[in-house]
Order: C-alpha cells, then sequence, then structure tokens
C-alpha cells in the first residue's frame, strides 16, 4: 500500500487521492514515485476515510506544527475524505496547522461552490497560479477543463479570500521574469500571498 502520511522538509504531508484533473508538463510525479521520506505515493486503489484515519493514527506528531494535504494527486479530488480528515485532525491536534496545496479547480471538480466549506477546515490555501492567461495555464497544466479552468481556479482563490482565509498563489520559475512579475500583481490584485517556487528537475 503506498504512503498516506508521509515526512517532507520536517512536515508532515497527507497523500489522499492519486486523481487529478491536470498533467502539469512539471509534474514531479511523472519523474519519481515518491519524495521526502515516503516509499511509494502511487495508490493501488484510492484510499478509504478508514484507512486514512487508521494511518492518522499510527504517525507520530511529536515536533510538528504543520501538516500539508499534498500528495501525488489533487486533494479535492477526494473532497469528502479531505474535509473528514481535517476535521479529525482539528479533533486530535487542535494546535496543528492545516494546509492545503490545490490547483484551485475544486469547484469544477465538485460541480458546486466548495471554498466556504474547505476555509473552515483549513488555516491556510496555496493555489497553483501557473501562467497569467487562460491559454496559457490550459497549455502548462493540460487540463480537462479547457477554457473554464483559468478563471475556476482564480474564483476560488477570490473567494479563500473573502473567507479570511490565508492564501497564496504560487507559480514556477519557468515562466520567465515577466510573466512571475505579472503573476505576482495577479496575486495581489486579490489580496493573495505569491510564491515563485524554482523548478527541481
Amino acid at each position: 500500500m503506498a504512503d498516506i502520511v508521509y515526512t517532507y522538509h520536517n512536515s508532515v504531508y497527507f497523500n489522499i487521492t492519486n486523481k487529478c484533473p491536470c498533467r502539469c508538463v512539471f509534474c514531479i510525479r511523472d519523474k519519481v514515485d515518491a519524495i521526502g521520506e515516503a516509499e511509494n505515493l502511487f495508490h493501488e486503489t484510492e484510499p478509504t476515510i478508514e484507512e486514512i484515519i487508521k494511518a492518522v493514527d499510527s504517525y507520530d506528531f511529536s515536533g510538528k506544527d504543520t501538516a500539508v494535504f499534498c500528495g501525488y494527486g489533487e486533494p479535492t479530488n477526494a473532497y469528502e475524505n479531505l474535509i473528514a480528515t481535517a476535521e479529525y485532525l482539528r479533533k486530535k491536534y487542535p494546535s496543528l496547522k492545516l494546509r492545503l496545496n490545490t490547483n484551485g479547480l475544486s469547484d469544477l471538480i465538485n460541480g458546486r461552490e466548495t471554498a466556504k466549506e474547505i476555509c473552515k477546515v483549513f488555516d491556510s490555501v496555496s493555489i497553483s497560479l501557473n501562467d497569467i492567461t487562460s491559454e496559457g495555464y490550459d497549455k502548462i497544466t493540460r487540463n480537462i477543463y479547457p477554457g473554464k479552468a483559468y478563471e475556476a481556479m482564480l474564483k476560488f482563490a477570490k473567494d479563500c479570500v473573502n473567507e479570511g482565509t490565508q492564501t497564496r498563489l504560487s507559480v514556477v520559475d519557468v515562466i520567465g521574469e515577466e510573466k512571475i512579475k505579472k503573476a505576482k500583481e495577479i496575486a495581489e490584485s486579490i489580496g493573495a500571498d505569491f510564491l515563485c517556487r524554482k523548478y527541481d528537475s
């Protein structure tokens, strides 16, 4: 069975699904089977909530202050398990900070607005902006919602900001300095933080 909970850069990470509506050109899962202290992040079958809770109960959270939902899939593709696990962690480890790393396409994936419910259980949300136009975004992410995904992602980001949750938009440095500058302006325009991540080849 693949790792559900693993350690990376001294933070706890949750790998609750391998499903994702994107096939990003720089996705790390196309290069290696695992990162951090995980041995394998590819699930043979999608983990159940019971398996996720068992993994939580088996993990030693000593010295950990943050738990990040970010594995080899888009966490909101397992939406009910995502919310249930976050709620469980809230009760069991009330001082633990919870962060969602997401492509921001939860509303399209789940067919409804989801930011309000997500922001009730997460302290922060980090969203992959990827590019500064819809066309560029579709080219980089190769998502299943072409022409719709970019605006949906931005709306989700705005909704998270409006909920008062710490929200961050990120890009990878391969898009070039001019786009990075514009991406930062986009983030600032909606009240979000900004991060430019270094591409790891």
